[in-house]
């Protein structure tokens, strides 16, 4: 899909939490909402096994930051004309990158720093 086309969506769903942007690209019309919500998605679930924690992204609003897209390659196709000739057809691509960050701040755990005390104490 062109760039063009998905930026169309891209700005929608841009500074929205990521269950308003999910909501949003599920009744959008576009072609290029079916392709952003399984990126969404894909967004969320890897932004929750970099945390390793057992909990879902649920409890922390996460919140898309950034999201843009930028043309890829452009694939170069002929398609035969009459006369023996031939059209060029060129299929367009594009890179579309999401970042989800978490709005509610992440529990952090210090019993390891303060073994490590302990045992300098020692």
């Amino acid at each position: 899909m062109s760039a063009r086309k998905m930026r169309l969506v891209v700005d929608m769903i841009r500074g929205k939490k990521a269950d308003d942007a999910l909501d949003l690209l599920e009744f959008t019309k576009k072609e290029a909402a079916v392709w952003l919500k399984k990126l969404v998605l894909s967004a969320i679930a890897n932004w929750e096994h970099k945390l390793d924690h057992k909990e879902s992204a649920d409890d922390y609003d996460l919140v898309i930051s950034t999201a843009f897209c930028d043309a890829g390659p452009m694939l170069k196709r002929f398609r035969p004309a009459p006369h023996g000739r031939a059209h060029r057809i060129r299929k367009h691509t594009c890179h579309v990158t999401i970042v989800v960050e978490n709005k509610i701040p992440l529990e952090v755990t210090t019993s390891d720093d303060e073994e490590l005390v302990e045992a300098e104490e020692i």
